[in-house]
């Protein structure tokens, strides 16, 4: 469960970068070049990813003090 919550939290802040980058047109070649709106939506994107990461690691510190 926990390698399943990095592979989700890496994936979510990936293709978050990759929105905001291709939103702000830094990274062309898509639909989504130079509209902000694909920025915004990235940045709530490349947020979730970091709350998957976030609880993530702090659940496997929760199940290590446990075990300890």
């Amino acid at each position: 469960m926990k390698i399943a919550s990095y592979i989700v939290a890496f994936s979510l802040l990936t293709m978050g970068i990759i929105w905001i980058l291709q939103g702000v047109n830094i990274l062309p070649g898509s639909f989504m070049t130079g509209q902000i709106i694909w920025a915004k939506r990235g940045a709530i994107v490349a947020l979730a990813g970091l709350a998957v990461l976030a609880y993530a690691l702090w659940r496997g510190r929760q199940q290590s003090d446990k075990a300890a």
